[in-house]
């Protein structure tokens, strides 16, 4: 049997990677701490639940839903982000519901590559960024992420012969892995150089409410092109309203790329169950307090694993986003993270994510997810401690 050799590029990801790795350790009878994969623990709403328990009981949302079905939905988003960010979005030609971002993120370049074309993607980055490409049968151009230039690309450092090829760029920030949080001077000079080099500039935005300065929230890409003339921007449910297996998400941006887009989704699906739009619907005009509660949770989180890593002499930055703890990895592991993961997992039931199945330039550190309370998280620490003292 052969099958097709775009394949090649996508046999292993980071999570399926760690998933077999906790798999092999409980078999061995270990108890798994899970601080590799970043779904939240929380659970959703109320006002949520209820509005989609309540749909399940109205036949007449039991069928296919079709573009013109989302409409509602659309509206509602188009208020809220017009509220949030002060900018006028048409639900008709600027918003596309989506089966989570990551079905944007990953069906984009199918309508924007033509096969060899490039795309510029952040490294690290979020892996399905990288598969999209792939899938349209692009090539990706690394831009590098490192600490001295807080985890933002150079962008006058892309080549001329490959910017002749790109068609796109990808940003997200806040930024997973790093956590890294990217000012509205950044974005701006990102819009006038994809203006200048005629790309798509793309914003994945899953962070947009996981912040810990309540005084300066990271900005909307939006805000650095406010009339949508190269950019596209995703978001999703499943971090601010714990709605991650709902998987429901949204588009805003140009009409032409959302209308683009929206031929792609046309031929992969249909949208998802009218009820999960109505609780959507909920999350986004009902109270927000879950929203605050979410972040004040994860910054506990982060508070508590920040000062047992500090205690046990491993020193890494507080984060000012995200639910992610980014961490430079001590001796002797610099150059092998995903060694160091593996046989933790296999020692002590501690699952984390390596830093290189985020990219080349993740090599030398590690993710770990603020997905369990206070105490689970001290104690992970704890046998991270033991397992370091033994190695």
């Amino acid at each position: 049997m052969k099958f097709a050799e775009r394949l090649k590029a996508i046999q292993t990801n980071v999570f399926a990677d760690m998933d077999r790795a906790k798999a092999k350790a409980r078999a061995a009878g270990k108890e798994i701490i899970d601080l590799s994969l970043g779904s939240s623990d929380l659970p959703a709403s109320d006002h949520v639940i209820a509005a989609i328990e309540q749909s399940l009981h109205d036949p007449s949302t039991h069928g296919y839903l079709l573009y013109h079905g989302t409409q509602a939905f659309r509206e509602a988003v188009a208020r809220w982000y017009t509220n949030r960010f002060g900018i006028p979005v048409d639900p008709a030609t600027e918003v596309l519901s989506l089966i989570g971002s990551q079905e944007g993120t990953a069906h984009l370049p199918l309508a924007l590559l033509d096969p060899g074309d490039f795309a510029l993607l952040l490294d690290p980055g979020y892996p399905s960024h990288a598969g999209g490409v792939y899938l349209a049968g692009g090539q990706i151009y690394p831009m590098p992420l490192w600490a001295e230039n807080q985890f933002l690309p150079v962008l006058e450092d892309v080549p001329t012969p490959v910017l002749a090829q790109a068609r796109m760029m990808v940003l997200s920030y806040p930024h997973n892995p790093t956590s890294a949080i990217a000012p509205l001077s950044f974005f701006e000079q990102a819009v006038d150089f994809c203006r200048q080099h005629n790309l798509v500039l793309v914003h994945d935005f899953p962070y947009v409410d996981i912040f810990f300065d309540q005084t300066n929230p990271p900005p909307s890409i939006l805000q650095a092109d406010p009339h949508k003339e190269v950019s596209i921007e995703f978001f999703t449910f499943s971090k601010s309203y714990n709605m991650g297996g709902f998987r429901i998400g949204y588009a805003i941006g140009n009409p032409q790329l959302i209308l683009a887009l929206r031929q792609i989704k046309a031929v992969v699906d249909f949208n998802q169950y009218r009820g999960i739009l109505q609780g959507a619907i909920a999350a986004l005009e009902g109270s927000q307090a879950s929203v605050k509660e979410t972040v004040a949770t994860f910054q506990k989180r982060r508070d508590a694993f920040i000062g047992a890593l500090h205690r046990i002499g491993w020193q890494v930055p507080t984060p000012k986003a995200t639910m992610y703890i980014w961490a430079k990895l001590p001796e002797p592991w610099q150059n092998n993270s995903v060694e160091f993961c593996t046989r933790l997992v296999a020692a002590t039931g501690v699952a984390v994510s390596p830093g290189s199945g985020f990219g080349k330039c993740g090599e030398g550190y590690v993710r770990f997810a603020l997905v369990q309370e206070p105490e689970i998280l001290e104690i992970a620490v704890e046998k991270i401690a033991g397992f370091l003292q033994r190695e």
